[in-house]
């Protein structure tokens, strides 16, 4: 792949990339509309095929906070129509890599040294290049390093990407800007901290440190004296990226052993540790064929409030629904009702998140659970596309849902989707019944 030999970094700069984008997604409108007007038969998709290209050629050039909200909504299959979910899905380690001089440059600026000083050997063709920083491997002391370097002004750039960004994704989702305003601030947050790699060098060594003991998952050991604020110098783990590690026909034996490794990881962090690794895109673990499987990111984590924790997973327990004072009270402190809500509209959306969270949470009703079942994601996805259609959700226009539901739902979207592709078949065991 081509290498970027610069990324534009001023706000003017970037803002007029998007607005050049922004022009030619109106063309791409007024392009299609035409061809209806000559052809019935012209489908939509290749409208959003347009689109998605446009979109994600600017923000993989611009990097950071707008390529990962790209990222962020490759996850989620029922929110986009699928041209965007497998062109933004390219952010997850496939952006064009960093030439080599603006490599050395944040190696002078942040550790006083090149990398040649620094290490043994080090390759300055990036082996893996997403949307905060890039991968290069190098060698000390006969050891096998990951060297994970930031691109040139993301941190910066988080604030005015975010408030440039936003009309896109409002305009994606189908929601007001004002009620995006809350999960907008929840991702600014957790975005300032993950360009913040001293902060997730130290993040990193405490949550491998504790998770060490689940069987079949492997932790890099972390440098801090090779790392910076913009730099992380880690182990290199061996392994293959989803998709590779599915074409080499894995047995169900080890696809179970690594799916069963990932809910553990995240059963425990969630429910003991009150804090999880909240990317769990595939780009961020590493397969293997003896079963196991590397964690190599720590960037995005998300510290789980304990009355958020005790509203959320209170919904496991089906009984919670024979109490209607009860449900309403945890769906209220959940912000999936609202004060001002007519009780029409509370019966409303409350009947649909019954169905919704009914569907969600069946792996924790069950001892075991076959996430290879396609007839569950089909319903997942049919009934997300059900809801999306309905009238009253379209003129509704309200956020509903808790700032940290966001990132809470997206870990498990993310992961239930790798369990998916995997086909594993998990041992989920249930969580104990929560009282809020």
């Amino acid at each position: 792949m081509k290498e970027q030999e610069n990324i534009p970094t001023g706000k003017v700069e970037r803002a007029t990339r998007f607005v050049s984008t922004g022009i030619k997604v109106g063309g791409n409108y007024v392009k299609h509309y035409t061809k209806r007007l000559l052809d019935g038969s012209v489908s939509k998709e290749e409208l959003h095929e347009e689109n998605a290209k446009d979109i994600y050629n600017t923000l993989s050039t611009l990097r950071g906070s707008a390529l990962k909200v790209a990222q962020m909504l490759s996850m989620d299959k029922g929110m986009l129509p699928n041209a965007y979910v497998e062109c933004f899905a390219l952010s997850q380690y496939s952006a064009p890599p960093l030439s080599g001089p603006i490599v050395v440059n944040t190696f002078l600026k942040t550790l006083g040294k090149s990398p040649q000083q620094l290490f043994d050997q080090f390759e300055m063709h990036a082996c893996n290049a997403a949307s905060i920083g890039q991968v290069h491997k190098a060698v000390k002391n006969g050891k096998n390093l990951a060297v994970k370097i930031q691109y040139p002004g993301v941190a910066a750039s988080v604030r005015s990407d975010l408030k440039i960004v936003k009309p896109f994704a409002v305009r994606l989702v189908g929601m007001k800007e004002l009620e995006m305003d809350k999960y907008f601030e929840e991702i600014e947050a957790r975005l300032l901290e993950e360009t913040d790699y001293t902060l997730e060098v130290k993040r990193s060594i405490e949550l491998s440190e504790s998770c060490r003991h689940i069987e079949n998952l492997v932790f890099p050991t972390y440098y801090p004296e090779l790392s910076s604020g913009r730099i992380i110098t880690m182990d290199w783990l061996e392994g293959y990226h989803l998709k590779e590690f599915l074409a080499t026909h894995p047995s169900q034996e080890v696809r179970n052993k690594i799916g069963q490794a990932l809910w553990d990881f995240y059963h425990h962090q969630v429910h003991h540790l009150k804090k999880v690794h909240a990317d769990p895109h595939p780009g961020n673990f590493l397969f293997r064929e003896d079963g196991t499987v590397g964690v190599v990111d720590f960037g995005c984590v998300k510290e789980i409030p304990q009355v958020f924790y005790e509203n959320y997973f209170s919904l496991i327990d089906k009984n919670i629904y024979k109490d209607e004072s009860r449900w309403r009270k945890v769906y209220a402190n959940l912000e999936l009702i609202h004060p001002k809500d007519t009780e029409e509209e509370i019966q409303f959306f409350s009947g649909l998140f019954h169905k919704m969270i009914d569907l969600f949470t069946l792996p924790f009703t069950r001892e075991q659970f076959d996430f290879g079942d396609e007839t569950y994601f089909k319903e997942i996805y049919a009934y997300t596309e059900y809801i999306s259609n309905l009238k009253e959700v379209r003129n509704s226009k309200a956020a509903r849902g808790s700032r940290h539901s966001l990132y809470i739902n997206r870990t498990y979207f993310g992961l239930y989707s790798i369990l998916s592709e995997l086909k594993a078949n998990v041992t989920t065991g249930f969580i104990p019944a929560i009282h809020p």
